[in-house]
């Protein structure tokens, strides 16, 4: 995932989703209202133009025409319980029912709520090192990346401890759905994705009733209370859980990954970190930053209206590109040196969106990554690229950006 030379504006070359960066700049320079033919779509690169774009009105939220269009000319049933579960879903709606469904939401993610989540994800990272310190080498994505935030939400939401490893497959059938792979399946995808909601909603109702009935100090428990003021549906509650579920799952387990890979590949950084653990807040910024696991968000032009002298047509597809305003250079100096000491209040990252749909789920994956990042360099101090192991990175989509495997050693 370094540098390399531009040698076409195909984003779905495989070089390009290998490592997008060069056409980034490249963009960012020459064409930052870039048009995509073979996706019909637009990608705007710039960071001011990014930032615009999360506040401007013309582009909205409301996209389930994005997965309609990946089952274009198939059986709308195969996807039919995915589709109008995500309808209901905060981040597919704009004005005030965004701002109505969100103010629920975050009932059960206050500051506190998640200062108290810290002890159970120390805990469970704890727990998951023990079992794999004694091998001396591990694939961080199996072993700690992906059921590291899948187990904390599952515990923030109480779900019962016997079905929290069916959150693994669901999320890996949500995900393939949402950002295809160049090639991939579409009635596969959608068969999977729809069948990994059917179950998500039939795990999900029953604990909902019983926590009406018994209620808790989990977030599950805290979203019901203000549901009884009459501000969420049923439908709605059990469609936004399953995207907390989903979304916070799936960036956290790639954005650990990512974060370590940059680590262990700047080993002046990571002595740097090593010799001063006071850093560790910087660092998970400039994390962040370096290499996204959420390179670029859709919108949807809401209507006709011209961007930087191109015409952009009502419901086109537009992807606010996070990934290259985070190396934006008019916004943060030398963007392409990772840097740990980077002053993040001067300018802060995008890679959580910006404005009113900024992530709801940003203060438990800065949370998640701080502790798991601390704790593997704490536990593992000779922790190193396995050379013995292939990595495989995950760059088949311009939605998701990670590893299907990190192998380590120490």
């Amino acid at each position: 995932m370094t540098g390399s030379t531009v040698t076409d504006r195909n984003l779905l070359s495989p070089q390009n989703l290998r490592d997008p960066y060069p056409l980034y700049q490249e963009l960012r320079k020459d064409d930052p209202v870039h048009f995509v033919e073979p996706m019909q779509s637009w990608f705007i690169t710039r960071h001011d133009d990014v930032m615009a774009g999360f506040r401007d009105p013309r582009l909205s939220a409301s996209r389930a025409q994005l997965f309609e269009y990946q089952i274009q000319g198939l059986d709308p049933a195969i996807a039919q319980e995915f589709l109008q579960t995500i309808r209901h879903q905060m981040f597919m709606k704009d004005g005030p029912e965004h701002v109505r469904l969100r103010r629920q939401t975050l009932t059960g993610f206050s500051n506190q709520r998640l200062d108290e989540m810290r002890g159970t994800v120390h805990r469970i990272m704890r727990e998951l090192l023990d079992e794999v310190y004694p091998q001396g080498h591990m694939d961080l994505l199996k072993d700690i990346a992906f059921p590291m935030p899948a187990l904390a939400l599952a515990e923030m939401i109480n779900v019962p401890l016997a079905d929290r490893a069916r959150f693994k497959r669901w999320s890996e059938h949500m995900a393939a759905f949402s950002a295809p792979a160049v090639g991939s399946n579409p009635v596969e995808l959608a068969t999977n994705a729809n069948q990994a909601m059917v179950e998500m909603k039939q795990l999900l109702l029953p604990i909902i009733e019983e926590r009406r009935r018994a209620p808790g100090t989990d977030s599950l428990s805290l979203m019901l209370q203000a549901e009884a003021e009459g501000r969420m549906t049923p439908e709605e509650l059990v469609a936004n859980i399953c995207l907390i579920m989903f979304a916070g799952h799936t960036t956290t387990t790639d954005q650990l990954c990512n974060g370590v890979y940059a680590l262990l590949t700047h080993p002046d950084q990571l002595q740097k970190l090593k010799a001063d653990m006071g850093l560790m807040k910087s660092a998970v910024e400039e994390m962040l930053r370096y290499d996204t696991a959420v390179p670029s968000i859709t919108r949807v032009a809401a209507e006709d209206f011209e961007w930087h002298g191109k015409q952009l047509r009502k419901g086109q597809l537009v992807f606010l590109v996070m990934a290259s305003a985070n190396r934006d250079p008019s916004a943060f100096p030398d963007p392409d040196r990772f840097d740990i000491t980077r002053d993040s209040t001067k300018q802060k990252n995008v890679s959580f969106g910006f404005g009113a749909h900024h992530c709801m789920g940003a203060g438990l994956s800065r949370r998640e990554l701080e502790i798991g990042v601390t704790q593997l360099l704490e536990r593992m101090p000779g922790l190193r690229l396995d050379e013995t192991r292939p990595l495989v990175p995950k760059c088949h989509s311009v939605t998701f950006r990670g590893f299907d495997s990190l192998p380590l050693r120490w």
